[in-house]
């Protein structure tokens, strides 16, 4: 399979373009000692990732993925505002891009590509870590879980870079490592590629049916580079 007449790819952030797992689980560390807490092991952590931070915070705060239904409100302001305002200054620690990123997107963007990004992530955190990383240059349009009303799994933030960029859903791909990314590129009549190594919550992406599931990120370009 070959994808053609491409023009736009909407990638994901955390779990797809960079590993931030170690700062991520740094911070929430934090906010629980902060809290009088007990901390929990940076592969705990790493599941309750890919939905934002006041989701990841809430996991937290339930020491589960399923989020306590009766967690405190109160609590729950008071921990979220520890953890940004830890994150936020502890952002590019130790988070670093997967394997052949840069590599791969000069070839997307050397081929005529237009790039984005969608992720959950607050966006006054983005583009701090783009730049911490040498990835600031590459992309056309960035949203983050706050840019607008609706965030993925909702299709909203996708057809949104579509009509901002003036590119059809047909010529555009989706590049995700979880299954927010594979619901909202399929309810935006989008293709979907998904990565192996990210964030899924412990469940294999291949449940969500993506149109291919790569391991590496320099794979993507066998689909989207028209030889």
């Amino acid at each position: 399979m070959k994808f053609t007449n491409k023009k736009l790819i909407i990638f994901d952030l955390d779990g797809t373009l960079i590993d931030s797992s170690d700062d991520l689980a740094t911070a929430i560390n934090y906010m629980l000692s902060s809290l009088g807490r007990a901390n929990f092991s940076l592969d705990t952590i790493h599941h309750w990732v890919g939905n934002g931070a006041q989701t990841l915070v809430k996991r937290a705060l339930s020491g589960k993925s399923e989020i306590d239904p009766t967690l405190d409100e109160v609590l729950f302001e008071k921990a979220l505002k520890i953890f940004l305002e830890f994150y936020s200054t502890n952002l590019a620690v130790k988070t670093i891009t997967y394997p052949h990123v840069h590599t791969t997107l000069d070839r997307l963007k050397n081929n005529g590509l237009t790039l984005a990004i969608v992720t959950n992530k607050p966006f006054d955190f983005i583009e701090p870590i783009l730049s911490a990383l040498a990835l600031e240059n590459y992309f056309e349009l960035i949203l983050g879980g706050d840019s607008l009303s609706k965030k993925k799994p909702d299709p909203e933030p996708l057809l949104y870079v579509c009509n901002k960029l003036n590119i059809s859903t047909k010529q555009t791909v989706m590049v995700g490592d979880s299954k927010n990314d594979i619901i909202s590129a399929k309810s935006a009549n989008i293709d979907s590629i998904a990565l192996t190594y990210g964030y899924n919550y412990g469940e294999c992406i291949s449940i969500y049916k993506p149109n291919a599931i790569f391991d590496n990120f320099s794979d993507i370009l066998s689909l989207c580079i028209e030889e």
